[in-house]
This record gives C-alpha cells, structure tokens and sequence, in this order.
C-alpha cells in the first residue's frame, strides 16, 4: 500500500515538473515562502528601522531595493512583508476551506430546504463583488491583520462551498455510495470517508487559486487602509505609501512591491492551473480535442 502511495506520488510530481510553466509557478511559490521564512537572517536592515539621512535614496549598493520617505530599506521591507502577506493568505483560505468544504457537502448530499438554504446564502455572497465585499467586511471589524484575515476568508468560503457543493450532488450517486448506504454506512461515515476525498483533486486546485486571489484581496485591503496597521511592512500598504512619490520620481517605492505582489499571484495561477490539468486528464484531453 506505501509503495503504491509512494509510486502514485512520483508519478503526480513528475506530471508537474514536466510542464515548464507550472515549473516556473513552483518555483515563484517555494522561492517567496523561503524568503518570508528566512526574512530575520537576510535582510539588510530592521523593516522598521528610520534613517532620516537615507531617506528616498534609489537603488544602489547599501539599499538594493533603495529607501522610502522614511529612510527604510524597500528590500528588508518587502522580505518581512513577505511573511505578513504569505500568513494571511494561508489563514484565510484555510478558513474559506474550513467553512465552506462542510456548508458545501452538508448542502449537496442532504439537500432539502437545509440545503437550499445553505446555498442561497452562498449565492448572496457570491452577488457582491468579492473585493466590495472584503472591503465592507474589514470596515465593520476594523482595520488590522484580524479583520483583514476574517475579510479575506469570509469572502472566498462561497466558492469552496459551491465546488464541494457540485462534487457532493455527483459522487452521491455513485454505486459505491448507495452500497455505503445498503450495508448501513452512518451519512458522516459516507460524507468523510467517500465523499471528501474523492473531491479532493478539485479542492487541491480552489486552495492554490484561492491563495492567490487572497494575496491580491490583501494586498488591496491594505492599500486603502482596511488591512494591516502601519508601520507594519505589507506590500500593498507599501504601495500606498510610495503611489504619491511616482510623480517626483521615486519608482521604486511602488515597483518593487508591485512585482512582489505580481510575481506570488502569478505563481499561484500557474501552479493552479498545472495541478487542475495533472489531477483531471480528462478535462486536458477535451480540451486538445477541442482545438
């Protein structure tokens, strides 16, 4: 049985290494989570640390990522911020998840009017723009990592709870859940030992998506106050600060931060859309029948 786990393993990672752009998006991935978790060993200078004299310098040999109107380093600043922005994706999407994958299989296999209940609420939150949405989330529980969490992982549980609901009403009917049910299967037997695994591929696919929807919903929040508090370093409140100095020239203070942000999102898309295509053969081979 190890083996056979272990061969399946082998054969999964060498399905995404072979394909160069979900590659390209491991590497984004793995390269800002090292960084986030080595951020206190490498970087320069303190991410708070002030020095008037430095203030506004660009990119040079001290500074590589040069300094903003405060004197701190831009490079330090988005390694710490690294850590910041990486927890709070993982957070709330492991709250989405938690939330959502449960509301979702409860829905799809009971179903009745518990079941539509469930999901008219989930078709509500899913009427609001998710950005509008956070926004109005993190402003009634105030600014801050808590709200911005919460915001964040509030926002995204509709579609978890969607997928897992349209994964619950398929595998339901299968023959080996309705002999589950003729042998005297419990339904939290059937819904945790049948059910949830075999949607677990299409699961795996919604949690890279959604961390990089949930970097970027951050980011933002952040951007226009709602997120992390200064003078804590978080890429989309450092764009903030620098958005008024890109008429004087200072570009820096914003790009650096943007390729950041751009960079981690781009990862998670591609690793997204690697595992979709290695977890669903079926779904690659219809789409190169289509061309």
């Amino acid at each position: 049985m190890n083996r056979s786990i272990g061969k399946s393993i082998r054969v999964f990672l060498r399905k995404i290494i072979r394909r160069r752009l979900v590659f390209v998006g491991l590497v984004f991935v793995l390269l800002w989570i090292v960084l986030a978790l080595l951020a206190p060993w490498i970087a320069p200078y303190g991410p708070n640390e002030i020095r008037t004299e430095d203030k506004l310098l660009p990119p040079n040999m001290a500074h590589w990522f040069g300094t903003d109107n405060f004197g701190r380093d831009i490079l330090s600043r988005i390694l710490y911020g690294a850590r910041v922005t990486v927890w709070t994706g993982i957070v709330s999407v492991g709250i989405a998840c938690a939330v959502g994958v449960p509301l979702g299989a409860i829905a799809g296999y009971f179903g009745g009017k518990v079941g539509n209940l469930i999901m008219r609420v989930m078709d509500t939150l899913l009427a609001f723009p998710s950005l509008i949405l956070a926004m109005a989330l993190a402003a009634s529980i105030g600014p801050g990592l808590l709200g911005a969490l919460l915001a964040v992982g509030i926002v995204a549980i509709p579609e978890f709870a969607r997928l897992m609901y349209g994964q619950t009403v398929v595998i339901k009917e299968k023959e080996f859940i309705e002999a589950s049910r003729a042998i005297g299967v419990r339904n939290k037997s059937i819904l945790f030992q049948h059910v949830l695994p075999n949607a677990f591929a299409p699961l795996i696919v919604q949690i890279t998506l959604g961390l990089g929807s949930a970097v970027l919903t951050t980011s933002s929040l952040s951007f226009i106050g709602l997120g992390v508090r200064p003078p804590t370093a978080e890429w989309g409140a450092m764009i903030s600060y620098g958005r008024d100095y890109i008429i004087s020239g200072e570009w820096w203070m914003t790009v650096f931060p943007g390729i950041a942000i751009a960079s981690t999102i781009f990862g998670f898309i591609l690793l997204g859309d690697g595992l979709r295509d290695a977890l669903d053969p079926h779904g690659r081979s219809s789409k190169k029948e289509q061309r």
